[in-house]
């Protein structure tokens, strides 16, 4: 492998806002590592990717719920001579319902993907950036990272610590020339949205970006060093009301907006797929 290449991992690249990232970062110029639990999805992106853009796509079928799978793409990448110039954490999961009655197996295994994956993988690639003094991480969280959200309270969570964790290494990495940088969308198109059925919550009513600007103006601000991307006007409002609101509208309201119509269901979406 070239050793100039600037190589883009990008993890839940299999649909949506993930598959989006990869068509832009190869637009770039950057070569790719793709990788989601859907291997003919992939092969299927790196195919068109590679017919478009004439970059090398590596394609690497894992599961980053199994606590072993961060390591082993470590190892599929050191085995392939690959550096990993900016790694994208986009692979995660949501589930709407009330916290008692989801089930316990999935939120802790949504935890273990939005959490301790995205954990795993900044710690195994970041000193080699630090070394290099080049690339950096694009963490993929959303606007719900901003409030506590009744009806989807553990995915929520999930997102504020995915967050607090950028931010921190954005400063952290600043001085060595390494990007952290958290993008923060908020109501998107794309599976995770319609396999959540957030579609149907109030939430939905409001304005919805395309994968493929959110993706956009993500790659954006994190080429333009910043350390929170959040995509769209309303967004942006609404996280400003989120710092200057009392905490007990903000969760009233956010709670209301997950509600929507259907309010016995419980929906989950998969980012990493």
């Amino acid at each position: 492998m070239a050793e100039d290449a600037r190589w883009a991992v990008i993890t839940g690249a299999s649909s949506g806002i993930g598959a989006e990232l990869a068509r832009i970062f190869a637009a770039r110029g950057y070569s790719l590592v793709i990788t989601a639990r859907r291997h003919e999805r992939l092969e299927a992106l790196a195919g068109d990717i590679q017919e478009t853009h004439r970059i090398p796509v590596e394609v690497m079928a894992l599961d980053l719920e199994d606590r072993e799978a961060p390591q082993d793409l470590v190892e599929m990448l050191r085995d392939r001579g690959i550096h990993a110039h900016t790694l994208v954490n986009n692979a995660g999961f949501g589930l709407r319902g009330t916290f008692a009655t989801l089930p316990f197996e999935r939120q802790v295994a949504m935890i273990d993907l939005n959490v301790t994956a995205l954990t795993a993988l900044c710690r195994l690639m970041l000193p080699g950036m630090l070394e290099r003094g080049r690339g950096g991480i694009l963490n993929v969280a959303s606007t719900a990272a901003f409030q506590a959200g009744p009806h989807m309270a553990v995915y929520y969570a999930t997102k504020a610590y995915v967050l607090s964790l950028s931010e921190a290494l954005h400063e952290e990495a600043k001085p060595r020339g390494v990007t952290v940088t958290a993008l923060c969308p908020g109501p998107t198109e794309s599976e995770f949205s319609a396999t959540a059925d957030l579609e149907n919550s109030k939430l939905f009513n409001r304005s919805v970006m395309s994968a493929a600007e959110v993706a956009r103006i993500g790659i954006d601000g994190y080429e333009a060093g910043r350390a929170i991307v959040i995509t769209g006007a309303s967004n942006r409002l609404g996280a400003l009301g989120a710092k200057f609101l009392p905490r007990a509208v903000i969760r009233k309201i956010a709670g209301s907006l997950q509600r929507g119509e259907v309010t016995k269901r419980a929906g989950e979406a998969n980012e990493q797929a």
